[in-house]
């Protein structure tokens, strides 16, 4: 029992710090993703080993000692996606219709084929814009219903899992779709015209991850990232970024795009609003994600119910509120990490994406 204790302490030693390593290789980006988990089961050892060992030799203490450096190391990567935390995007406590928009998104799993509930799901929330990823023709068909009411529309259907279907009730113009990084692998780019007139820039995206049956390198995912970011920043009017990111809300990357793009996070101070994994509780992750930039304020963001997919569908609701951009505190990198985002943009990708025909 001890022994065992031993070796989840020394491989939960060895997950924690590997992420620190800055290479793109999966290996060590993939341990960024459990961090919630890696804290319960550190705390859990942590009370559990003394009544195992009695602590009865040099070994057992320098363990102990170390596991509570990792303690306190996760608990300060965690902390920014708990509610104790600061808001890093203020709530509004008066809305303007005309100024607001609500943006439902979802993974749906190309290949479940139980679209009915989502249907009567969307049919509650009533969003202006729906964003689904991983479609392929077959939930293009199906979801035809959606159009009457959705009049605008961007429609890339594919079938290597990285197809992406986007309705909305507000104008969209000069709609582009775009493939940074990878053949197979599009973005959208479009503007939104809300009720009062005013525009902002919506971007919708879904990276490759870094595992190794889809990509044994974070490279692509990361520059695509970068890639966005530099044009949030650069944009004259107010921006929206959302879909599977395919990264946790707290690693080195998304850290990095939100400095490099001062975009807000409106999960920070809130919780986790974990999408995935929908069908195992303790592995559950935030890897779909809204970023805007400083000018919104949150009138409502929530997870909601699974409706046959891996991922949990992710609604907020946003006020354009241009005032708040003296309130809020973009996120500023330093002149290292402009340099390294520059670096990860300048890496070679892959020649070919996934499911390039």
């Amino acid at each position: 029992m001890k022994l065992a204790l031993q070796s989840v302490g020394i491989f939960l030693i060895i997950i924690t710090f590997l992420p620190l390593v800055r290479s793109d290789y999966w290996t060590f980006r993939i341990f960024e993703f459990p961090r919630a988990q890696k804290l319960v089961v550190t705390l859990l050892l942590l009370l559990v080993y003394p009544f195992v060992s009695f602590l009865d030799s040099l070994s057992d203490w320098l363990l102990m000692t170390v596991l509570g450096g990792v303690l306190l190391h996760l608990v300060w990567q965690v902390y920014p996606f708990t509610p104790l935390a600061k808001k890093q995007l203020l709530k509004t406590r008066i809305t303007n219709p005309d100024r607001a928009i609500s943006v439902m998104m979802w993974n749906v799993y190309q290949y479940n084929r139980s679209f009915q509930p989502f249907l009567k799901l969307f049919a509650q929330v009533d969003a202006d814009i729906v964003l689904l990823s991983e479609t392929d023709q077959w939930w293009q068909q199906k979801l035809i219903l959606l159009e009457k009411d959705y009049p605008y529309r961007v429609h890339v259907p594919l079938e290597n899992t990285y197809g992406m279907l986007l309705y909305s009730k507000l104008p969209l113009l000069e709609e582009q779709v775009k493939y940074l990084v990878e053949d197979g692998v599009p973005s959208i780019h479009t503007d939104v015209q809300l009720r009062s007139g005013e525009k902002i820039r919506l971007f919708c995206i879904h990276p490759t991850p870094p595992v190794p049956q889809e990509n044994p390198r974070s490279t692509e995912r990361d520059k695509e990232l970068l890639l966005i970011a530099d044009q949030a920043r650069s944009s004259q009017i107010p921006v929206l970024v959302c879909g599977d990111l395919n990264d946790v809300a707290w690693s080195y990357t998304t850290a990095l795009f939100q400095k490099m793009s001062g975009l807000l996070d409106p999960r920070r101070g809130r919780g986790f609003f974990n999408t995935f994994h929908a069908k195992i509780p303790f592995l559950r992750f935030p890897l779909d994600h809204v970023f805007c930039s400083t000018e919104f304020t949150l009138i409502k963001m929530s997870r909601l119910k699974n409706s046959g997919s891996d991922h949990f569908p992710m609604y907020i609701k946003l006020q354009y509120t241009p005032r708040a951009a003296e309130i809020h505190e973009a996120p500023q990198p330093t002149a290292e990490e402009v340099e390294t985002a520059q670096e990860k943009i300048n890496k070679e990708t892959r020649e070919e994406g996934p499911g390039t025909e």
